[in-house]
Order: C-alpha cells, then sequence, then structure tokens
C-alpha cells in the first residue's frame, strides 16, 4: 500500500519557508494513520525538510523548457517504479491528464485556491474532466467548492467531493493573560489589506500607547513602510513562532482585500483565542464561528472595530472565549476526514473490509429498455418490474434507458447512438461508484465499457438478465445465442429465463430466473369476478410498430386456430392475429380482465422452463393458466394451482372441462395466482439476483 503527495513546483517544504500549503500536508501528515504509507514529493533547494518522508524532486533549470514540465515527467518517472496506489496532486489541477494517462494510480486533488483562477480547472470543459477522472477531490473551504461548481450541479456528484479545511493545533490557552497585542500575519501587501491595516495601526497605537503591535510577513514585490515605537514588523517566521504570538495577543486582524479562499491566519488566530476581525470575502467567514466582520475596507472602519475591542474589554473577552471554545479543526480532526477517503478508495483496491451481506443497501446501476419513448404503451415490460423489485429491496437505483438514449442521441458523427451510450454509463459510474450494474437486453452496451468500468472499480459486480428463447428449436436461435454471449465473460452473473443445463452451449456463471409478477402492474383478480371471455391469448406482433405486420404469421397463430376449432363452444379472445390489432399499455390490462382463463404458449418447442414474459401477467392477475407439461413447471406449481397438457387434444378437454366448472377454475386460479406474487415476484428476483451475482447463500434457487 503505497500513497504519494505532490506538492506544486514551487511550494517549498522546508521548515523555514514553507507555505501554508506544505504546512497543511505536514501537520495531516504527522497525524494520519496512513503515515507509513506516505512519501511526500516536491522541489526545495533548502535541505531542512518539515518531515521525514519528503522526497526531494530535484531538476536542471533552462529558460527553452518549462520546469513544471520537468518536474511533473520526473516525478511520473519514479511513480512508474513506485507504482503508488494513491496520488494525492496539491494545487495543481493541470498535473490530472498526463498522470491519468501515464499511470494507474487513484487520483484525489486538493484545491487550496479559486479553481476559475488556475491552470486546469478555469473551464468548465475542464472541471467536469477532473470530476470524471479523480476518485475525489478535496476543497478547503464551502466558498472555493462553489466556485468550481458554478455552472455545475454538484448534486450529479455528491459522492466525488468534500470540504477539507485547513487545520491548526488545539493548545492550553490562559485568556486572563493575554496581553494588549495586536496581530497582522500574511504577505505585507495591498490583496491582503496590509495597506489599510498599517495605516490603521499607527493610528491606534498612537491613541492607546498601552497597546502594541507585531506584524509578520514581507513581500518583496510590494513595499509598504509603516513606523511607530509600539508597532514591531518582523519578517518571515516558522509556524510555531506564529502560534506561541497568537497564544499572547488580544486582538488579530485579517482584513484581506482579495477573495481569500480559506485564511490561516485567522484560523490560527481564533485557535488561540484571538479577537478575531476579518473582512467577509471568499472563505475568511468559515475560519471561525465568531467573527468580527469589518463590512468596508476602510481606515476608518478598522479604527472604529480595533477600538471598540480595545474599549470594551466585556466584549473582547467573551469573543475571545467564543472563539477559543468553538475551535474544532484540529490536525487530527481534519486527518480523520481524509484518513477516511483513502480508507474507501484503498478497501475498494484491496478488497478489505469490503463486503456485501443479505442485508447491505446497495447502489445498483439498472441498464435495460424503459421504453420511455413509447409513451407508456410498453409500461408492463420485465425491466420495469426488476427495477420496481431492486428498489423495494431498498436499494439506491440509477436507472438508465440504453436504447431510448440510443434514439434521442443518434447523429452524423454517432449514427448508432452507442458511442454517447457508452460514455454515459462509463461517466455514470465513476459518479454513482456503483457496487453492482445490471444489464437487460442491454445489446449496445459494448463489453469494452464493462472491462475498463471493472479495471477501476475493483468490487464492482456486473449482471446481466435475458428473457428471449435460447433452444436451437426456438426463433432467432442464432441471433440471440450471440446475444447472451457477447457479454457473459466480463459479467459476475447471467439469467435467463431457459434452464442453462437445458441448452446446448454454455453461459459463464448462468442461473435459471422465472419471469417476476409485480404487485404495481399486476393488481387484478380475476378469479373474484365474472368475465365475458374463456379464453385469452394475445400475440406481441410489432411491438415498436405497434400495430400487425402485413403478412406475418407464425406457428402460435396456427396452433389457436386449430384449438378454436376443436372448442367451437368456447369463447376466445385473441388479439395480434386473425387481423385483429394487437393490445398495449392500459388496454392490454383491459381486456385481459375480462376473460376467466388463458393460454401460455410460446414460440418453438417446449424447453425446460421458458416462457415468454406473458405468463407473469397471466398468473400475476389471477386467471386459470394452461401450459405445456415438457416446459416443467411441475417442479414450481401443483395441479391445483396451474394446468398442464401434454397436446393440443389434451389442451381442448381440459378448457371445456374448467369451462363448465366456475368454481373449480377459480380455485385453482387463486391459488396459482397466491403461489405465483409469493415465490416470483419482482422483490425476490431482485433480490436473487443480488445474491447469486455477490455468492451469498439463498434460499430463493429455483435451479
Amino acid at each position: 500500500m503505497k500513497i504519494a503527495i505532490l506538492l506544486p513546483y514551487k511550494e517549498d517544504y522546508s521548515s523555514k519557508y514553507a507555505g501554508a500549503v506544505s504546512i497543511h500536508v505536514a501537520n495531516l501528515y504527522n497525524c494520519s494513520k496512513f503515515k507509513n504509507y506516505i512519501s511526500i514529493y516536491g522541489n526545495t533547494n533548502n535541505s531542512k525538510y518539515l518531515s521525514s518522508s519528503f522526497k526531494n524532486i530535484k531538476i536542471k533549470t533552462n529558460v527553452l523548457t518549462s520546469s513544471n514540465k520537468k518536474y511533473l515527467n520526473k516525478f511520473i518517472s519514479i511513480q512508474k517504479v513506485s507504482e503508488p496506489n494513491i496520488i494525492e496532486i496539491h494545487n495543481r489541477p493541470n498535473y490530472v491528464e498526463k498522470i491519468v494517462n501515464k499511470l494507474k494510480s487513484k487520483i484525489i486533488l486538493y484545491f487550496h485556491n479559486n479553481p476559475l483562477t488556475i491552470a486546469g480547472s478555469k473551464t468548465l470543459k475542464e472541471r467536469i474532466y477532473l470530476l470524471n477522472n479523480s476518485e475525489f477531490i478535496f476543497f478547503n473551504s464551502n466558498w472555493t467548492k462553489n466556485q468550481f461548481f458554478k455552472n455545475l450541479n454538484e448534486n450529479d456528484y455528491v459522492k466525488k467531493f468534500g470540504v477539507c479545511y485547513q487545520s491548526t493545533i488545539k493548545t492550553k490557552v490562559n485568556l486572563n493573560k493575554k496581553k494588549n497585542i495586536i496581530t497582522f500575519v500574511g504577505k505585507l501587501n495591498s490583496a491582503k489589506g496590509y495597506d489599510i491595516f498599517g495605516q490603521t495601526i499607527v493610528k491606534i497605537l498612537d491613541k492607546y500607547n498601552n497597546w502594541k503591535s507585531v506584524v509578520i510577513g514581507d513581500e518583496p514585490r510590494e513595499k509598504h513602510f509603516f513606523k511607530h515605537k509600539n508597532l514591531k514588523i518582523l519578517s518571515f517566521k516558522d509556524n510555531k513562532y506564529v502560534l506561541n504570538l497568537l497564544k499572547t495577543a488580544s486582538i488579530s486582524v485579517a482584513c484581506s482585500r482579495w477573495e481569500e479562499p480559506f485564511g490561516r491566519t485567522s484560523l490560527e488566530a481564533s485557535s488561540m483565542g484571538c479577537a478575531t476581525i476579518i473582512t467577509n470575502r471568499g472563505g475568511l467567514l468559515e475560519t471561525t464561528k465568531h467573527p468580527v466582520i469589518l463590512n468596508k475596507l476602510t481606515v476608518k472602519d478598522l479604527f472604529i472595530l480595533i477600538e471598540k475591542l480595545i474599549l470594551n474589554k466585556k466584549l473582547r473577552t467573551k469573543i475571545q472565549k467564543l472563539n477559543y471554545n468553538s475551535f474544532k479543526l484540529t490536525h487530527q480532526y481534519v486527518s480523520r476526514i481524509i484518513d477516511n477517503q483513502r480508507n474507501i478508495i484503498l478497501n475498494r483496491l484491496f478488497d478489505k473490509n469490503f463486503s456485501i451481506t443479505k442485508n447491505s443497501k446497495l447502489r445498483v446501476i439498472h441498464i435495460t429498455n424503459f421504453n420511455f419513448r413509447y409513451f407508456g404503451r410498453l409500461q408492463y415490460n420485465t425491466g420495469i418490474r426488476i427495477n420496481n423489485g431492486l428498489i423495494r429491496c431498498g436499494h439506491n437505483v440509477l436507472s438508465i434507458s440504453d436504447r431510448d438514449l440510443i434514439s434521442y442521441t443518434k447523429s452524423f458523427r454517432d449514427p448508432s447512438g452507442s458511442k454517447y451510450l457508452n460514455k454515459l454509463i462509463l461517466n455514470s459510474i465513476d459518479n454513482f461508484k456503483p457496487d453492482l450494474v445490471v444489464l437487460g437486453h442491454a445489446d449496445r452496451v459494448n463489453p469494452d465499457t464493462l472491462n475498463e468500468a471493472k479495471d477501476k472499480n475493483k468490487n464492482l459486480k456486473i449482471s446481466q438478465w435475458f428473457l428471449d428463447p435460447l433452444s436451437k428449436n426456438g426463433p432467432d436461435y442464432a441471433k440471440n445465442k450471440l446475444r447472451i454471449l457477447d457479454k457473459h465473460n466480463v459479467c459476475d452473473s447471467t439469467f435467463i429465463t431457459t434452464h442453462p443445463h437445458a441448452l446446448d452451449f454454455k453461459i459463464n456463471k448462468s442461473f435459471y430466473m422465472p419471469n417476476p409478477c409485480d404487485k404495481s402492474l399486476d393488481y387484478l383478480q380475476n378469479f373474484k369476478k365474472k368475465q365475458e371471455f374463456d379464453i385469452f391469448y394475445a400475440i406481441s406482433h410489432g411491438v415498436h410498430r405497434g400495430i400487425l405486420r402485413a403478412g406475418k404469421k407464425d406457428e402460435r397463430e396456427v396452433f389457436i386456430d386449430k384449438l378454436k376449432r376443436k372448442c367451437s363452444n368456447i369463447s376466445f379472445d385473441t388479439y395480434g392475429m386473425f387481423g385483429v390489432q394487437p393490445v398495449w399499455g392500459y388496454e392490454f390490462l383491459k381486456k385481459l380482465s375480462n376473460s376467466r382463463m388463458a393460454l401460455n404458449l410460446s414460440r418453438g418447442k417446449p424447453i425446460k422452463y421458458y416462457s415468454s414474459d406473458r405468463i407473469a401477467q397471466l398468473m400475476g392477475n389471477g386467471l386459470l393458466t394452461f401450459i405445456h407439461s415438457d416446459i416443467q413447471y411441475q417442479d414450481f406449481f401443483d395441479d391445483n394451482e396451474m394446468i398442464f397438457y401434454n397436446d393440443i387434444s389434451d389442451l381442448s378437454e381440459k378448457i371445456k372441462r374448467y369451462t363448465k366448472n366456475d368454481k373449480e377454475w377459480r380455485k385453482i386460479a387463486y391459488k396459482g395466482h397466491l403461489k405465483y406474487h409469493k415465490y416470483f415476484n419482482s422483490s425476490i428476483v431482485a433480490k436473487y439476483i443480488i445474491e447469486r451475482t455477490f455468492g451469498l447463500n439463498s434460499k430463493f434457487y429455483w435451479d
């Protein structure tokens, strides 16, 4: 297990010249439970480092080649040998793309400044790239985060980011021994408001000669000169010196003119019990819960606030106590936030502490055809049933309707729409971080897409379900065989509505799955009501067209024609044949409710357990259902729950028998309906898919 932390090229990690980022990294490193696995990389000309884990990347500079590029290239060459599991990049989003392209490590990116001003995150396109290619992004304040998500919906990426404030020590401070000292710590420039502070503090010290001021900082590019006998201006001092000063100071001023992303000075001042004056800029308000806010950055307004704190000791002491007692951003507290995210990533990589139990609530992406483009005409499909079952089991389900997306996104560059679909799936997996991806007849999903997703998410499970006939003696055999085998090697499980042992080819990790009924879709109870017709039978000719195809006829229509002639006194209600258009949506349910019995007849020769999904609608809605005995549903249902027939003659005789016996057919239909809803419902089928896929013991084994 290895974690590599990469600092910006010009971020000095020495004890003497360390900046805010280096101090932040060093402090959290010392508190991390992963301390023994962390290496920190940077560049400095100084030999005294903040921690022993630091690795100095020395490069030769010249005017012809970018030092930044050399620095990054050398880091990458080192990591190709070291192979860290996680690379943490601080404040350099433009490093991400090259590292992602060259290394397999997971990326955590940290922002310490406004993302909209940093190369690599200024544009919307760049920020979306970072979200899609980083495992996690930390921001040093909510203000910084809000800048990053301008024109983006952060709710789409809730598991991809978090706020990790800077931190400091929590030490014992005697507030009664505070001295009459006013501090200013930071760059001595106008961006920090030092010009306003300097003018103000001279006036304050002239009026209140029992007060002193200490300034710590430097700025070689901008000069401001202020003199007073009670004003001490020191150059850069290490963090330990600053904290000791704040421990004795009474008032601290951080009057930034610019939108400061966070503000270490005000954080540390508050932690040491100072009455802290800040401007309402950037993330400064997040550094303390009890600030004294300078609304206008003028000498007059700052003078008024400082004077108020000097004269009103009771108010000053109250603010000092509130700041000190409410402070919680210790190194230990913030380090735990980062370690928790590291732990999540490493657990997924190493499969440690990662387990699924029967009671686990999973994140599931379900990809199938939900038929949105048909305006509710095909609302009773199996995809919706399984989706309902997954949700009823308490899982967080992201539903992707693959064929609708393909239909909506076709273009000259992507004539099939499949490029967009596969890109959307990968991005959704990156953002949603599913435990399981379930595919249902998702033919346009590329196996390479699934392999890529598994490479990036080591614990990701993938399963597929398939309803169409797979018998050698059935329809579309060659086509359906290719479809089911297309992704079986990348899937952890495959569920089919034919018994796997009955097939003449092998599907890896395959299991039988019954066609599920659903209590919200199959709510009729025909055994309780009077109906107009004896037998219902419908063929879904032209599912996508919605109407009969001219000249289209299959063996089922021939069979029904013979059956009707054998049952001349029986009333049939048939659709999708004999010139009668098929019925869909609510109209289908309405027609179904008007029959007592139904024939479950699928295309092709009977094969063990295979039935079209029509059986779920028939049994689920309480019709007396007839099924061929060679399908072997006797393994699940008794003669007093479902009617089994051997051939057309046997079928016709049994239809005649139950047509004459109203009480008996209702009793059998009721029992069959009850058992189907008890054992073949969508919740149990969804639970079965999950338990089989994750290798859990289950009582719901139908094979």
